[in-house]
């Protein structure tokens, strides 16, 4: 038996309540002005939301900018059949590292660092290699979340674009960086890169929680 993992409140929509499904909750948002709806973890929270303000809920997930309920609507809910990539750095340069999880119970699958000066992007460059070599190796048919357009950009030009000089210090790193440009190169792949959509869905799982 599958877990439910979310519980969807309509505060105002075609029919007032709580919904076990996006598809359900959608129903009932869908072309109705002024729909007023939040997903919650567990049936206990969407329970004790529905009694109370929608005001008061709106807008807390942390990360998550206001949008209108049409441009929610548009842009959905996350696939959840996914892995979630991120990284961090502690100045810019400074020490980074990065990582891959489920997307769905945050579990990570792969971890490298901390990299002496390295910067966030390289991280999400090297993150979303990683995950590309990791689900082709499993020959897994899930997609992959990243936050970063730019570390997107560099994967489909097969280059990392970074400006940051090669030293003593960071040739662990720019080997790494070596290593993932081969990779690109000398294979084929057809795992679909996805852009996290932070502003609905609060930050990727993969998040360091560093902001």
């Amino acid at each position: 038996m599958t877990k439910k993992t979310k519980f969807y409140v309509v505060w105002k929509g075609k029919r007032p309540g709580i919904y076990e499904s996006w598809e359900d909750c959608k129903a009932q948002i869908e072309g109705f002005k002024g729909a007023q709806y939040k997903s919650f973890s567990t049936f206990q929270e969407a329970k004790k939301a529905f009694n109370g303000n929608y005001l008061e809920y709106k807008g807390k997930k942390k990360g998550k900018s206001e949008l209108t309920p049409e441009e929610l609507l548009k842009i959905g809910e996350p696939n959840y059949h996914s892995i979630a990539v991120d990284a961090a750095s502690s100045g810019n340069p400074g020490k980074m590292e990065y990582q891959g999880v489920d997307t769905h119970t945050k579990k990570v699958l792969f971890k490298q660092g901390p990299f002496a000066e390295g910067t966030s992007n390289i991280g999400e460059f090297l993150a979303l290699v990683h995950g590309l070599g990791f689900l082709k190796q499993k020959k897994s048919d899930r997609i992959l979340y990243s936050d970063s357009r730019i570390a997107i950009g560099w994967v489909r030009k097969k280059k990392c674009g970074t400006k940051l000089q090669q030293n003593k210090k960071n040739k662990k790193l720019f080997e790494l960086i070596e290593r993932a440009e081969h990779w690109l190169q000398a294979n084929r792949y057809n795992t679909p890169i996805v852009k996290w959509e932070t502003k609905a869905w609060g930050e990727i799982p993969a998040d360091f929680g560093r902001k």
